[in-house]
């Protein structure tokens, strides 16, 4: 039990889309907030907009935090001292403390439809006003309520935003800011159905979760005025305020939730690492100020300040979140990258059916590891192997480059002698094919005068296709011998066609 003196955040998503990277930098840093300093990280499923809600959508907000490591203190599936952790169960709670700003002359029922609301709009924006309710029901006498009550219409309850005056507020990322209340609405507290809107439910919730800090997207900084006048309104002290600057693409336009490489399960479907993705994105907008760049989230703990977060938009790079994949990839056992490669290459070309018993490993697992150790360096994420080593699983297609190395006169020679060679090696181990190619390439500088790049690559342009890839040793130890005698065979019958 966290202290109620200590830091508590919370991250609050609405269940109306899949996890994007964005809300999950918003978790991210709350997260490492919470635990450099000994608080607690709260979730709350904030879903009072019922009718966006999509199915499975809070399943899918408690996997990708699991999956990128993040863990809860308090949340509707773990409890907590102040639940629920649902909003569409806690309405009661909002609906109570809407009618106490009524009976205390902060708020008040509004009667309008939504015909009329819609037609005052479209006259307003004609007129080229900002749109904004003209406050018709603010000032209704008693007498008036009943009339309409008896009409059978269900009123929602605004907020009676001050007509004068500036509302002060600091963001402890932005500094000090104001703005003149008489550019703010009466905005809606509870709807007609007895459901709270955002602006309502958020602040009751965060006042009686005892949150200390809110971290949000900096999209909520509009509203942040609205909430202080919420707070004073009912004599609540808010808690400190820090809004994070949008993730934007190279091109400073913000990236959407909608875009499909904005949403985290792509990023997992694809093969991208949970603490490559954290790492990745801690580092848009935040630096731990010790010129180190490769962390794991308890690295990122100890390191963690909010003055360190940036107020400048984070820029969206492909190409550095590919730089972080490969370096974590390369942090991990072998054996487990390789398992994690197993379902692409599966999926790909049935991965059982590749060993051969001629082949350089005893096995299949070993098989497996020796492929993957062998190209996982080159690759983004997981789902870039069977592209890598395509090669080994189905006939090859030659590349120009390949074609034109084959092409010259003293290809038929190297493969010739390699054919030969190969035929009489005892075991197909990669250290024994590793020394049979340099047996070979001083056999053929010494008789022909070959460089060791006129040896290996009509080699490698035979077995492979193109003129680049895994060390050549390793790949004739994972075709295995009769895979290699037998597109060396191809090849050498097409040259022999040719002359």
């Amino acid at each position: 039990m966290v202290a109620e003196s200590t830091v508590r955040v919370r991250f609050a998503p609405s269940p109306t889309g899949r996890p994007h990277l964005g809300n999950m930098r918003t978790a991210l840093f709350n997260w490492l907030f919470a635990r450099s300093r000994g608080g607690a990280f709260v979730l709350r499923i904030e879903d009072t907009d019922q009718t966006r809600r999509i199915e499975g959508a809070v399943e899918a907000i408690y996997e990708s935090l699991r999956w990128l490591g993040l863990d809860w203190d308090e949340g509707p599936d773990v409890g907590g001292p102040y639940g629920p952790y649902i909003q569409s169960e806690r309405l009661p709670l909002y609906q109570e403390w809407a009618r106490y700003l009524v009976a205390h002359d902060k708020a008040y029922y509004c009667y309008c439809s939504s015909e009329r609301l819609e037609q005052m709009r479209a006259e307003q924006l004609t007129r080229g006003v900002p749109p904004r309710y003209d406050r018709r029901c603010r000032n209704l006498t008693a007498e008036e309520r009943r009339a309409l009550e008896a009409q059978g219409i269900q009123p929602v309850i605004r907020f009676k935003t001050p007509l004068s005056g500036r509302t002060e507020y600091t963001d402890l990322l932005l500094g000090k800011r104001q703005v003149r209340n008489a550019t703010l609405d009466d905005f809606i507290l509870l709807k007609s159905d007895g459901f709270p809107t955002y602006h309502l439910a958020n602040i009751v919730d965060d006042h009686f979760m005892r949150i200390t800090h809110v971290m949000r997207a900096d999209e909520w900084l509009p509203s942040l005025p609205r909430h202080i006048l919420l707070y004073k309104a009912f004599g609540w002290e808010p808690p400190a305020f820090i809004h994070l600057p949008l993730i934007v693409n190279k091109e400073r336009k913000k990236l959407s939730k909608r875009d499909g490489d904005m949403e985290l399960d792509w990023y997992r479907r694809q093969g991208y690492l949970p603490e490559a993705v954290a790492n990745f994105l801690a580092l848009m907008g935040w630096t731990p100020g010790t010129g180190t760049e490769l962390m794991t989230l308890d690295e990122m703990v100890q390191s963690f300040s909010l003055e360190r977060l940036s107020r400048s938009p984070a820029v969206f790079d492909m190409e550095r979140l590919a730089w972080f994949n490969r370096q974590h990839l390369k942090r991990r056992p072998l054996s487990e990258v390789a398992a994690l490669c197993r379902p692409y290459l599966q999926e790909a070309f049935g991965v059982e059916t590749a060993w051969r018993p001629d082949c350089g490993f005893p096995d299949p697992e070993a098989w497996l590891s020796a492929l993957v150790e062998a190209v996982y360096e080159e690759i983004a994420c997981l789902s870039e192997i069977p592209g890598a080593v395509r090669f080994l699983f189905e006939d090859i297609v030659m590349e120009l480059e390949a074609q034109q190395v084959l092409a010259e006169p003293a290809a038929g020679v190297v493969l010739a002698e390699f054919d030969q060679r190969l035929r009489r090696l005892a075991d197909l181990h990669p250290a024994s094919v590793q020394q049979m190619l340099a047996d070979l390439r001083g056999a053929l500088k010494a008789s022909h005068g070959l460089a060791g790049r006129q040896v290996m690559f009509p080699l490698r342009a035979a077995l492979t296709g193109r003129l680049h890839g895994p060390q050549l040793h390793l790949i004739i130890a994972l075709l295995g011998r009769e895979r290699c005698l037998e597109r060396v065979a191809r090849v050498r019958n097409v040259l022999a066609e040719r002359r």
